[in-house]
């Protein structure tokens, strides 16, 4: 049924994916100094540069998604930036009430956007 759309539904997918990370990169831009803050707490080291590292590879990857170029390696990196950072923000057995539930969401969406990604990657094959 949707085989005629199928470049525009792949153009769409990757419109929305990478422009997820395209968009929390910049965000992270404008509250870099809270998120180190918290990177800091919870034991990363030179947390100032892996966020800054961070940035760079959620704008790039996310961009280079959106563009349909190396995509599967983009979206191979962007699951790993997940790995690392879903428990690091997500990390939702350390809190109850509403902060546990926001949390849970958190993580959970973070999953499917690696299942999304991992379906880039094997269209991508």
């Amino acid at each position: 049924m949707f085989e005629s759309f199928q470049n525009e539904i792949l153009l769409a997918a990757r419109l929305l994916l990478g422009g997820a990370f395209v968009f929390a990169g910049l965000r992270n831009i404008q509250n870099r100094n809270l998120v180190a803050s918290l990177m800091t707490a919870r034991g990363v080291p030179q947390a100032r540069l892996v966020l800054s590292l961070g940035i760079v590879l959620q704008v790039v990857a996310g961009s280079l998604v959106i563009a349909g170029i190396w995509t599967a390696l983009a979206a191979a990196c962007l699951i790993l930036f997940l790995i690392a950072a879903t428990p690091m923000f997500h990390n939702f057995w350390n809190h109850q009430g509403p902060d546990r539930a926001s949390r849970i969401n958190g993580f959970v969406g973070n999953v499917a956007l690696a299942g999304g990604f991992m379906a880039l990657i094997a269209q991508a094959a």
